[in-house]
């Protein structure tokens, strides 16, 4: 499988669980001594603002509308970089030891790289179970939890697409999830994170209104898709989208051939009217499957920061759905 991701130096990684630790333990090394080894915030806390670390930049973005500025909030994966793969930097964990809240996707998105990072931060309070350890699906109705897994069917996520922040809707537990991680670790304001979480909820709710329309007035619900990952399933299920084939069968595994040729053949004769992917992804075949079926390419970005003007969830979706709209041929502004 070919992927893109800009702006990354070195090789992208994958480890399993074991040499994830491992490579925590190693790099890491030089961060142990001085660690603090309570669970309790600093004394000097109160006198300034928390740090929060997400693995991705669409937490980021709905931290930053929970805490205000309450908060610091760094992402470690970067908008336009697939979250599955990330290159594992000491860097990251200088920022995870001075943490005081950890938010991570979950559901094993971030299996490969995460827990070797924070078990190399050496930072007790952000660890799974403490305090300042949140997974932002805790609330979450996840989907597609496979019956069984088995390495033949690629890289599966064992318990649920991992995807779910692509459903609007599903931006209120993730807040909920976060507002919730502040209080423990900083209850003096915990009714200044339940207010602004409750605002953000208001916000998001109007904002989601529009967008449902938006959906309408482009004809989605029903429609058939063709998407490049199972990336989009939360979004085909909050605009009424119909995803009926995948371009990568078999997740991380690249499509055969002959795959390609079937894919093809269904998609002329059955009434397919979009293709979708993320911009992460190699275009080409993408493209090819494209003229060859004459259904239209929409390449959207899949998270906040994707795009220089994508600064938050708002802005996200706003950009989805434009991005839709012109590939169907939608002129409308």
């Amino acid at each position: 499988m070919n992927r893109t991701v800009k702006a990354t130096p070195a090789p992208l990684v994958r480890f399993g669980r074991a040499a994830a630790l491992g490579l925590g333990v190693a790099l890491g090394a030089t961060l142990a001594a001085g660690t603090h080894p309570g669970l309790l915030r600093p004394a000097c806390a109160e006198e300034r603002p928390l740090l929060v670390v997400t693995t991705t930049e669409d937490l980021a973005a709905i931290a930053r509308e929970v805490g205000g500025e309450r908060v610091t909030v760094a992402a470690l994966c970067r908008g336009y970089q697939d979250p599955h793969y990330l290159d594992a930097r000491p860097s990251y964990m200088v920022q995870l030891k001075k943490a005081d809240l950890f938010v991570q996707v979950g559901r094993d998105l971030e299996v490969g790289w995460a827990p070797g990072l924070l078990n190399g931060a050496r930072n007790p309070r952000i660890l799974l179970g403490a305090p300042g350890f949140v997974d932002a699906s805790s609330q979450v109705q996840v989907l597609e939890i496979p019956a069984s897994v088995s390495r033949a069917q690629g890289d599966v996520h064992p318990f649920g697409n991992p995807h779910y922040w692509l459903d609007p809707a599903n931006g209120v537990p993730i807040a909920r999830a976060i507002r919730d991680g502040l209080a423990r670790v900083d209850g003096a304001n915990a009714a200044l994170y339940a207010r602004r979480c409750a605002d953000f909820e208001q916000r998001l709710a109007a904002a989601t209104a529009r967008w449902r329309q938006q959906a309408r007035s482009l004809d989605l619900a029903g429609m058939k898709v063709v998407t490049y990952h199972r990336s989009w399933s939360y979004f085909a299920h909050a605009f009424g989208l119909q995803v009926v084939d995948v371009v990568e069968p078999k997740p991380g595994i690249p499509p055969s051939p002959n795959h390609v040729q079937r894919l093809v053949a269904g998609m002329k004769q059955g009434g397919v009217r979009l293709l979708l992917m993320e911009p992460w992804f190699d275009g080409r075949l993408a493209a090819k499957i494209s003229r060859d079926t004459g259904v239209p390419l929409a390449i959207a970005p899949a998270s906040v920061g994707a795009e220089p003007a994508i600064h938050t969830i708002f802005d996200l979706f706003d950009r989805q759905l434009a991005l839709i709209g012109q590939a169907l041929g939608e002129t409308r502004p």
